[in-house]
């Protein structure tokens, strides 16, 4: 799969991540899927959520067909639930195909809201997925499929290590010289 990837810039900070996405029936043939009848809705994106859903009104509005049921376990119990199938298409032309979704009745957190499809883990954890508040401002990126192995504290120490000396002592704080100690892993 060739690399997709996204980026939305809010001023100031977000609490709750939404990105207009496209959702249509899924193609029969992967390569026709840009050319599949889309229809828009607002997505919240849940790192909580181990699957992503739809709402009620998205499968009516697009006659969507149930391939499945599963079993949701919400703070009201188990309850039985749809399941569906269907394309996603992200900001930027970011395609999804063959995604399963569990149909919900509803996923607006007030009145004004019209979230209508939930981005779960189940996507998320399909590629790269990053937020930063820098300066006060809400960037959030991602890419498919996963390229890089995202890991602060190593960059963190590349940056710290950046002008100590092999001969000098190591950052840690073990009195050892720094390449009898933390060298090795710093320099990669």
């Amino acid at each position: 799969m060739n690399p997709q990837s996204f980026t939305t810039k809010h001023t100031g900070l977000v609490n709750v991540l939404k990105t207009e996405v496209g959702i249509s029936l899924p193609s029969s043939d992967i390569s026709e899927i840009n050319s599949c009848e889309k229809h828009s809705f607002i997505a919240i994106w849940d790192t909580g959520a181990t699957s992503s859903c739809i709402t009620q009104s998205v499968v009516k509005k697009l006659n969507l067909k149930p391939i499945s049921i599963t079993k949701v376990t919400t703070g009201g119990g188990v309850l039985d639930r749809n399941v569906y199938l269907i394309n996603i298409y992200l900001p930027n032309k970011v395609s999804i195909p063959f995604v399963k979704v569990v149909e919900v009745s509803d996923l607006s957190q007030d009145i004004n809201d019209k979230l209508e499809v939930l981005i779960g883990m189940d996507v998320i954890s399909m590629g790269d997925f990053s937020i930063s508040n820098k300066d006060s401002k809400t960037c959030f990126s991602f890419r498919i499929p996963s390229m890089v192995e995202t890991d602060f504290v190593k960059e963190a120490n590349r940056v710290l290590t950046k002008n100590v000396g092999r001969n000098d002592p190591c950052p840690c704080g073990s009195g050892k010289k720094f390449k009898n100690c933390h060298w090795n892993e710093m320099k990669n």
